[in-house]
């Protein structure tokens, strides 16, 4: 059977390996003769090292990568690898060679030792995604031009030097073909914050976490459709709102503010979301600010559609928001266009309860009131969906669909 299927034509055969782990196509070696070198000739390599738990959690197979590499001189299209220990002193090695071999999709994620990376990693010319996990990024060397095939950058848990904002700048500015961004625990080095800029026309989904404020000013996305925006500490609201007018074109937004302090929440937002359809907010209706940064979104996003907060319990309402409080926030044209709205983890605090009502009462086009409760509920269910079924309603379509318990979310 193994010499029959030998006899296939080719490019037949390579379509059945390549879509083998190369472990298994190099097991194939012992089938017979014939399939003795026949993974050698393999017109492109994928490599995948995740850390399984084997050999005191080293990634299986990664110590015959020399030997994968020297037999096969195919090019390698992905390159995946989890690395502690004695082969993190190895990449630059593995680097110049991927380099070389022009990979595409490159993925290094370094769970223990947080090594700097060596330089190497700019030489890989021809990436069309790059991920790095725990570790520092040097320098930009002397020469360096650019990713001109870049599709993908995620970095997290990743450390720059000072003034490594401004290379960071300099690699997203030189990717023209970038559309996807994720910077999640980016740590800048430096005693002062520096304005830099995020530039990418053809940028299509943009996520930033990070407990600090590291100067970023948005420019030029004009595609972009969703982004995650998680921040809050060392930032005001000038800062903030300045953030948020480069997020204009977005079609999808996730805001968590669940911990925002009362300095970042802007008074006003400048910019009208336009385009924003779907609002997705992680926050709480226990203090002031994150009540309010949520106004101040609904206000600027005159044509959305989709609502979904997702609730983030403190362990009591320190700030009372009451219908009077909340109506007084409301203005004309607020949710004009909102038919759908989502609360999940809601535990039928007085807060919370007096922002449905005012949904309930304002908008007009509303189709469906998705509600799911929390683990700190207030009051009985029974009781709380008595008490929403008295709320008077701004559409005759709209419908309370009670979906019971919260599955956890956080």
């Amino acid at each position: 059977e193994a010499d029959a299927l030998i006899s296939l034509a080719p490019d037949a055969l390579d379509n059945i390996l390549v879509r083998l782990h190369i472990r298994d196509a190099v097991r194939t070696s012992v089938l017979s003769r014939a399939w003795r070198h026949r993974w050698e000739a393999l017109p492109s390599l994928d490599l995948h090292f995740p850390c399984l738990g084997g050999d005191d959690g080293a990634p299986a197979g990664l110590g015959s990568l020399e030997g994968i590499l020297l037999r096969c001189p195919a090019r390698v299209r992905l390159f995946h690898a989890e690395l502690d220990g004695p082969y993190a002193g190895r990449v630059h090695d593995w680097l110049f060679v991927l380099a070389r071999r022009g990979v595409e999709i490159l993925d290094l994620s370094f769970n223990d030792s947080f090594p700097t990376l060596p330089s190497s990693v700019f030489s890989c010319s021809r990436l069309t995604s790059l991920s790095l996990f725990g570790c520092a990024i040097p320098l930009l060397p002397a020469g360096f031009v650019a990713f001109p095939e870049l599709r993908k950058l995620t970095l997290a848990n990743v450390n720059l030097e000072d003034y490594g904002e401004y290379q960071l700048e300099e690699i997203i500015r030189t990717s023209p073909l970038l559309d996807y961004l994720v910077l999640t625990d980016v740590f800048i080095g430096g005693e002062y914050i520096r304005e830099w800029v995020i530039r990418a026309p053809n940028l299509r989904h943009l996520t930033i976490c990070s407990e600090n404020y590291y100067g970023w000013i948005l420019k030029d996305l004009t595609c972009l459709n969703s982004a995650v925006i998680d921040w809050f500490d060392n930032v005001v609201h000038n800062d903030f709102a300045k953030f948020l007018s480069g997020l204009v074109q977005v079609r999808k937004l996730l805001v968590v503010s669940f911990n925002a302090p009362s300095a970042m929440i802007p008074k006003i937002i400048l910019c009208t979301f336009h385009n924003l359809k779907s609002l997705k907010l992680r926050m709480h209706f226990c203090e002031q600010p994150p009540i309010m940064l949520a106004f101040c979104l609904l206000k600027s996003a005159p044509n959305l559609e989709k609502l979904k907060i997702e609730i983030y319990d403190k362990e009591e309402q320190k700030f009372e928001a009451n219908g009077e409080f909340q109506n007084a926030l409301w203005t004309d044209g607020m949710c004009a266009n909102l038919q759908v709205v989502q609360m999940t983890g809601i535990n039928w605090r007085r807060n919370e309860m007096c922002f449905i009502e005012l949904i309930l009462s304002k908008a007009r086009l509303l189709r469906a009131l998705c509600i799911s409760y929390g683990g700190n509920v207030v009051m009985s269910s029974e009781d709380a969906i008595n008490e929403l079924l008295t709320y008077k309603r701004a559409s005759a379509e709209a419908q309370v669909l009670f979906k019971g318990k919260a599955e956890e979310y956080y």
